[in-house]
């Protein structure tokens, strides 16, 4: 059920200057206003704010602090921050005046890419790379979830990166050790979505799967009118994430869902109650990790038993009133308790892992808080680094990969590939670190289908593995099974788009495929990130996956020293306290 308290505390203060002639007509307005800009109604708000104009004085506070509202909403930064002023917001930590310059100073240099459906803003430089995938796969979202919620956002939904952790927190309002502490790298917000540049973590993310997330949570609450439970809504927005790149519940990944089997085991699952007002607000990334995970099983029985009908039915319902029981009641046809009850049986019916497999491929690791910081940013060449196999519980497996990793530095890749071989009898597949290395060892001894082999099967337990992906891409390519490369490459740069090999190796391969506009894609990539002219880039090109060039190495173009611009330094860091976004 919808509030009006935000509409009267919005009313309370800044109405101050109306007390003495506080008409009804006024207070009508203001109210409607505010609960406008509550259900993500930006149209309705413009609306009620030209009817305040009407019986308004032009320059009373409220008409310009909701102004400065709508305009923020927009993306039309300068004049918020001119109309929040004019209304006497103060500039303190928590208030729309404050978010307001912050978000200009962010977006100041912002470029911008447009699609159909969608404005891009993304940050100078190599994020430029960023744009036209995802475009591509907000496009395919937005026409997914038309078919699964029946329902389309009006015009075109602003889409916004910031360079890191800190610029989040400047721009949204959760705080830089909330970001950190759950690896928080995005979120769905003031009618636009806001993501991290995946330049800022040290693996990458998901990214790709993540703006297709956060635009399900903008579709959610403009449907809804803002009445979706947290628990829903994220469950929601976990599922159909993956509908951009084909069907529902793709993305549970096997760590993720070994996590959840060891928490059903000791019974340390999260309530709904503990999920509200965000997962980002949990102490611990396990935490969010376990809650993502529930909440998707929810979703997935929900979409078993009733299909999308289903989903789309509850928000519905949500929007036209219904309490939040009553409306999963109505779709699911069992009374809540009962749901919760075959919810959980349902949980723990899950295929789940035998044995625990580390977060770390899930885990969202900011290079600020790596120990390893951007040290390991030019080692592309050769992939020797012993920072790799921090990971590794088992002492014994950890110390045959550290020999490993010696034996290949020192040009021994026989003894290499036996002590890798050795670590990964012990561990199996369980860390990708020691699968990547051994592959690579077995690579150098051209032992091609055994790497193959290793490869496909740490997939299997680290799907979307960048490192994993461009390995398998190197070898498919070298065997010309260019289908199967372009797989692999795109899989990989879904996690990490700032890697030159990738796109170098797809001008080839959509080349060879006969996508000119995906090579033309793949070339003006490769050039913004290595600088080299599209001349260059198509000789470098055709170089990808020769049989006279090592696979256990990139082989990449030497960098010209001005090729990608400097990093970003970091930013340090109640009607006008914004409240959380969705994850």
């Amino acid at each position: 059920m919808r509030s009006l308290a935000p509409a009267l505390l919005a009313f309370a203060v800044c109405c101050r200057a109306l007390a003495q002639d506080s008409r009804p007509e006024i207070k009508s307005e203001l109210q409607v206003i505010e609960q406008a800009i509550n259900d993500w109604d930006i149209a309705g708000a413009k609306k009620a704010l030209v009817a305040l104009g009407q019986v308004a004085p032009p320059d009373v506070e409220p008409l310009q602090y909701y102004k400065g509202r709508i305009a923020f909403e927009e993306g039309r930064y300068e004049e918020a921050v001119s109309a929040l002023t004019a209304a006497g917001i103060p500039d303190k930590p928590g208030s729309y005046l404050r978010l307001a310059k912050d978000t200009r100073k962010v977006m100041e240099h912002h470029r911008r890419a447009e699609s159909e459906h969608f404005i891009f803003f993304y940050p100078e430089g190599k994020d430029e790379v960023l744009a036209p995938y995802a475009l591509e796969t907000l496009e395919a979202i937005r026409a997914a979830l038309e078919a699964d919620l029946g329902y389309q956002p009006p015009g075109k939904t602003r889409v916004e990166v910031v360079n890191d952790a800190r610029e989040l927190a400047k721009v949204s309002t959760l705080t830089y050790q909330q970001i950190s502490t759950t690896g928080t790298i995005a979120i769905c917000k003031f009618s636009k979505l806001i993501i991290t540049s995946p330049k800022a973590v040290v693996r990458g993310y998901d990214w790709q799967d993540t703006l297709a997330h956060e635009f399900t949570h903008l579709v959610v609450t403009q449907k809804s009118r803002n009445t979706v439970p947290i628990w829903l809504h994220e469950g929601i927005a976990k599922y159909l994430e993956s509908r951009w790149r084909g069907g529902p519940g793709l993305s549970i990944s096997p760590s993720t869902l070994a996590l959840l089997g060891e928490r059903v085991k000791k019974s340390k699952l999260i309530s709904f109650e503990k999920m509200h007002p965000s997962i980002a607000l949990l102490p611990s990334a396990e935490d969010a990790a376990t809650a993502f995970a529930e909440v998707f099983f929810a979703v997935d029985l929900i979409y078993r038993e009733q299909g999308a009908a289903g989903l789309r039915a509850i928000v519905e319902k949500l929007a036209h009133g219904a309490e939040e029981k009553a409306a999963l009641e109505a779709a699911t046809e069992r009374p809540f308790a009962a749901f919760e009850k075959a919810w959980m049986a349902h949980m723990k019916k899950q295929p789940f892992p035998k044995e625990f497999i580390p977060l770390s491929d899930q885990k969202v690791v900011l290079k600020e808080q790596s120990p390893m910081g951007n040290k390991d940013k030019g080692r592309k060449g050769k992939e020797i680094s012993f920072s790799d196999f921090a990971e590794v519980e088992e002492v014994g497996a950890r110390k045959m990969a550290h020999l490993g990793e010696l034996m290949r530095e020192r040009g021994h890749p026989k003894a290499a590939a036996d002590e890798y071989g050795k670590a990964r009898t012990l561990v199996g597949d369980k860390y990708e670190s020691i699968s990547n290395k051994y592959a690579l060892a077995l690579l150098e001894l051209h032992r091609v289908d055994e790497a193959e082999q290793v490869l496909q099967a740490s997939l299997r337990l680290h799907p979307g593995s960048p490192a994993t992906n461009v390995h398998l891409g190197r070898i498919y390519l070298s065997k010309k099974q260019f289908d199967r490369a372009r797989v692999a490459y795109r899989s990989a740069l879904a996690a990490d788009p700032f890697d030159e090999e990738i796109h170098l190796s797809l001008v080839q391969i959509e080349t060879a495929l006969g996508s000119k506009e995906l090579a033309h894609r793949a070339r003006s990539a490769a050039m913004v990130l290595t600088g080299l002219p599209a001349e260059m880039v198509d000789r470098v090109a055709l170089t990808m996956g020769k049989n006279d060039r090592p696979l256990s190495e990139a082989s990449l173009p030497a960098q010209p020293e001005t090729h990608e611009a400097p990093e970003p330094a970091p930013l340090i860091g109640k009607l006008d306290e914004p409240d959380g976004g969705n994850l």
